[in-house]
């Protein structure tokens, strides 16, 4: 009967929508009562309260049926857009305080699976209408173009219309695994590595010399190696199993340095670079509550 009390006052149009449009589609009085919990008797006094409020007519009542007027017929298109309004308003609401949906994200193959894969589970526990898509690969993918919606990247950073959130950064580090340097001897000083199979990356991007500082100078020495790769892991596990020396982020060899797999070699020649490490993504207002979930879990779980 609260429904019923509340119309009276005429304080709650929604519900009177919502009753009006349930009788219509259910035929009675007695199937809306059903449907909404009340007695016929109160949907019929609800619906007569709401004619004297509007001044017209919106049902015709016989025994067997009810016959909506032509006012009854657009009060019910408007109640049905009203209504359906309403869902959509919440609905936005809700997306604003549980984000869901599809989130594609691109991480670097190393990092990803080192450092991104472990938190996913977190993640997925504290947002479980969020449908995590996660790609690993060393390509540069298009996020401006759409084919991702955060794309994880190292170093410095194109000038785009993106928005980039730094994550952390990492040093790089020389390795070689204690076997390769029991059989080809330490390098004493930078120029030494002319004579040792030093593995690099392939990408375009990488200059083919690794950097390096000797009493305040920097300076950049070309190196060869018989072996290039698109990633750190990689580059780390072939110098671990005693293939040559690779320069490569600290993150993607740490597990191996600290079992004694790699050794750091030539740090006091180390010019101390870092590579940034940044989440970009298509930023403004109408940035999805899902991508900026994410951002901000990686920025506090990663920093």
């Amino acid at each position: 009967m609260a429904l019923d009390t509340t119309l009276a006052g005429g304080t709650d149009r929604a519900r009177a929508l919502t009753l009006f449009t349930a009788v219509v589609e259910q035929g009675s009085f007695s199937g809306a009562g059903r449907l909404l919990d009340l007695s016929p008797s109160a949907v019929s006094r609800a619906i007569d309260r709401i004619e004297a409020r509007l001044g017209v007519r919106l049902l015709l009542r016989t025994t067997r049926a009810l016959t909506l007027t032509a006012e009854g017929q657009a009060y019910l298109q408007m109640a049905r857009r009203i209504l359906a309004d309403l869902d959509d308003a919440e609905q936005q609401i809700a997306d604003q305080g549980a984000p869901r949906g599809r989130l594609r994200v691109n991480a670097a193959l190393a990092y990803g699976r080192l450092s991104v894969v472990p938190l996913l589970g977190d993640f997925a526990a504290l947002y479980p209408h969020i449908l995590l898509d996660i790609a690993l690969t060393d390509t540069l993918v298009d996020v401006a173009g759409g084919q991702a919606d955060v794309a994880i990247r190292f170093g410095p950073l194109a000038d785009s219309t993106l928005t980039a959130r730094k994550l952390g950064e990492t040093r790089r580090v020389i390795v070689a695994a204690p076997s390769y340097l029991a059989r080809h001897g330490t390098p004493e000083v930078p120029e030494d590595l002319h004579r040792f199979n030093c593995l690099n990356f392939n990408f375009r991007r990488v200059e083919p010399v690794w950097p390096f500082r000797r009493d305040g100078r920097d300076y950049a020495l070309s190196v060869k190696g018989n072996i290039e790769a698109n990633n750190g892991e990689t580059l780390g596990q072939l110098a671990a199993a005693g293939v040559g020396v690779a320069r490569v982020g600290s993150f993607s060899v740490a597990d191996e340095v600290a079992s004694g797999q790699l050794v750091p070699i030539l740090e006091a020649f180390n010019p101390g670079d870092v590579e940034a490490i940044h989440a970009v993504f298509v930023g403004g207002a109408g940035t999805p509550t899902r991508i900026r979930a994410f951002v901000d879990f990686l920025a506090e779980r990663l920093r």
